[in-house]
C-alpha cells in the first residue's frame, strides 16, 4: 500500500487511492464498518478508467470523495499529487472537474431533485462562461448538436443533458470524473463524446474516471478498470492485468458479457448470504417495522 510520503516523492500521476476508508455520518450498517473501504488504485496521466458495479456498490460516493466533496485523510486520495478536499485550488482552477447527475435543485415545500428548467437559452448560458477558448466552445456546440437559441424550458432531458455536458467541458481540466453522464444521450451523441474524451486523453494527457452501466463501444476505449462490490474494489488496475478483460479482448467478447457475469455472481452470492441469515421471529422487536412518530396537529399548522 502506498504511503503519503511515497506519493509525494513520485512524479504526480493523474489519480491515486491508497487504503481509502469513508463513512457517512450516522450511516446504517455494521458498527465500525465504513461504507467505502480498502480501495487502492493508481491511474496514470492520460488514462481512461471505467468504474463498474451494481446499484448501491458505492460508485457515486467514491467519485464524490475523489471530487473533494467529502473529507478523508490527505494520504488516502491524491489528485495530481494533491489532496482534493484540502487543496481547494484543484477544483477552483478547474484542474479537477466533476460532471455528475443532470441539473437538479431542491425547492422548499415542493421536493428534492427537481429538474432545472430555467427560462433561458442554451447560448446565453454557454457564452456567459469567461476564459473559454472560442474554438473549443464552437467544437463542443457542434459535437453535442446544441441549438443555442432553444430555451431550457422547451428541452427534452437529453437536450438539457447536452447543455450540461457542454458547460462542464468548456474549460480545460487535467482530471475529469464522470458519473453516468451519457444515460440520456442517443447512440451517435454518446459515441462522439467518447471519441472526444479519447482525444483529450491522448493529446492533453487528461485522466478520466467514468462510471456507467452502458458498455457499448468501450472495448478498446478503456485503459483501466475498477470493479466495486459492497464499497470496495474487487478488481482494479490496468486492463492488461485483469485476466477476464485480456481473454475478452483476445476472443472478441463484449465487455457487457464480462460485467454481466460478475454482477450475476455478486447477486447470487448476496442472495445466498441473505437466505442463510436467521430470520426474525414475527412479533419480536427485530421484526417490527419502525414507524415515523405521529406529528401533533399544532406542528402541522405551519403547513396550512
Amino acid at each position: 500500500m502506498a504511503t503519503a510520503e511515497a506519493m509525494q516523492q513520485q512524479e504526480p500521476v493523474g489519480l491515486q487511492i491508497a487504503g481509502l476508508q469513508f463513512s457517512y455520518p450516522g450511516q446504517a450498517g455494521p458498527p465500525g464498518e465504513p461504507f467505502i473501504r480498502n480501495c487502492d488504485i493508481d491511474i496514470p496521466r492520460g488514462s481512461r478508467c471505467l468504474l463498474v458495479g451494481a446499484n448501491g456498490a458505492g460508485k457515486t460516493t467514491l467519485l464524490q470523495v475523489l471530487a473533494g466533496k467529502y473529507m478523508v485523510s490527505p494520504d488516502q486520495v491524491r489528485i495530481l499529487g494533491r489532496p482534493p478536499f484540502h487543496d481547494m485550488d484543484l477544483t477552483c482552477s478547474g484542474q479537477l472537474s466533476y460532471l455528475g447527475n443532470s441539473w437538479r435543485k431542491d425547492v422548499s415545500f415542493a421536493g428534492y431533485g427537481v429538474p432545472l428548467q430555467a427560462d433561458i437559452s442554451a447560448g446565453k448560458m454557454i457564452f456567459n462562461v469567461d476564459g473559454v477558448d472560442p474554438a473549443r466552445r464552437a467544437h463542443l456546440i457542434r459535437m453535442l448538436d446544441i441549438d443555442i437559441y432553444q430555451r431550457l424550458t422547451t428541452m427534452s432531458d437529453g437536450q438539457r443533458r447536452r447543455v450540461q455536458i457542454c458547460m462542464g467541458l468548456l474549460k480545460l481540466y487535467d482530471v475529469l470524473l464522470l458519473d453516468e453522464i451519457t444515460v440520456d444521450l442517443d447512440v451517435v451523441g454518446r459515441l462522439k463524446l467518447l471519441e472526444f474524451f479519447r482525444q483529450e486523453c491522448e493529446q492533453r494527457k487528461t485522466t478520466i474516471v467514468y462510471a456507467t452501466h452502458i458498455f457499448d463501444g468501450l472495448e478498446n476505449w478503456v485503459t483501466h478498470l475498477a470493479y466495486m462490490e459492497n464499497g470496495q474494489f474487487v478488481k482494479a488496475g490496468p486492463c492488461p492485468s485483469i485476466p477476464e478483460i485480456v481473454e475478452a479482448r483476445k476472443s472478441g467478447t463484449k465487455l457487457l458479457t464480462v460485467f454481466e457475469g460478475w454482477l450475476r455472481s455478486e447477486r447470487e452470492a448476496r442472495h445466498a448470504r441473505q437466505q442463510s441469515q436467521p430470520k426474525a421471529v414475527p412479533g419480536s422487536e427485530a421484526a417490527t417495522p419502525q414507524r415515523t412518530p405521529f406529528m401533533p396537529s399544532k406542528h402541522l399548522a405551519f403547513f396550512r
